[in-house]
């Protein structure tokens, strides 16, 4: 395997969006708002094609901002069809997010006419180029690097991610278990919600580019998951996800390096895999390891488990 620099970018970038997304989705999974992300992930498309159509230029923060305000409105109307339409949150988001994907497909498509965006670029991203976009050349030790904008991006909405949960983790960790509670306790649970909301749609806006619409839900909610059978504790929780997200990211860049080699591809001339598609597997092997091996909810721990009571039960018994 031979390592480049731009591979060492691509790492990074991939474990600042994973690291970013598992922040928040500690407390979606949490609440049982899995679907959030994912609705919200694909809700963005019509925010990005409105600010093309609006501005007439794939302007980085034009485009950002539409995205992550559409992303804002579906948690807002998410809401409101539940509260109002008397029909369970679930089924909300699904009527949110599959409306305004297809609108945002629509737009897309009309917008495709203009530009050359690709469609199958928003949905699985293009995590392997954005080490070209080069915004920042500073010295360090005689040394010019070439820093890519997706890495300040995610930078950036990883310390906001990583400070919202610091400073917050109090108001979050009651208002995800018990929301009435947290009210008579003086903490504003529709504003804290209201908060990680905008922050999934930021985030998810922000990783849009690397990851793609569908990988990014993988980044949202399978470490958490993953985290969440390793743990009782929200603190160990939220550090477990963290690190998973980054084994996670360096095991699907390696993963998509040597996995043409293995299934007989020149790696030089087919491209058979992508990094962000093989973040998800490894994320969901990882998760599939944990589920039947995890020491206190695992599906062998919890058999084995079983068996030895039976077993006392018979020794009893006799």
């Amino acid at each position: 395997m031979t390592w480049h620099a731009i591979d060492t970018w691509i790492v990074m970038i991939g474990i600042l969006a994973a690291v970013s997304c598992a922040l928040l989705g500690n407390f979606l999974v949490l609440r049982k708002m899995s679907m959030m992300g994912d609705a919200i992930s694909h809700a963005v498309l019509p925010g990005l094609a409105i600010a093309f159509l609006i501005t007439g230029a794939r302007a980085s923060l034009t485009m950002f901002i539409g995205a992550a305000l559409v992303g804002v409105l579906t948690a807002v109307f998410t809401q409101w069809v539940s509260r109002f339409g008397k029909v369970d949150e679930g089924a909300s988001m699904g009527i949110v997010f599959t409306t305004l994907f297809a609108l945002g497909l629509l737009l897309i498509v009309q917008a495709a006419d203009h530009v050359d965006l690709d469609a199958s670029c928003v949905l699985y991203g293009a995590i392997e180029l954005t080490p070209l976009d080069v915004v920042w050349r500073p010295q360090l030790f005689s040394v010019v690097w070439a820093v890519p904008r997706a890495v300040i991006v995610l930078t950036s909405v990883c310390v906001v991610n990583c400070l919202f949960v610091v400073l917050f983790f109090k108001e979050l960790r009651i208002s995800s278990f018990d929301s009435e509670l947290a009210t008579t306790m003086g903490i504003n649970a529709n504003l804290i919600h209201y908060m990680l909301m905008t922050l999934v749609a930021i985030t998810t806006v922000a990783a849009f580019e690397a990851v793609g619409s569908i990988i990014v839900i993988a980044m949202l909610i399978v470490p958490a998951a993953t985290a969440h059978l390793l743990t009782d504790r929200l603190d160990m929780m939220v550090i477990i996800s963290v690190i998973l997200a980054a084994i996670t990211a360096v095991l699907g860049h390696v993963s998509a390096i040597l996995l043409p080699g293995w299934l007989g591809f020149d790696p030089s001339v087919v491209d058979a895999t992508s990094t962000s598609g093989m973040m998800a597997v490894m994320a969901g092997l990882i998760f599939a390891a944990v589920l039947f091996c995890a020491p206190r909810h695992g599906i062998l721990i919890k058999k084995f488990g079983q068996l030895e009571v039976i077993a006392d039960s018979e020794n009893t018994i006799a």
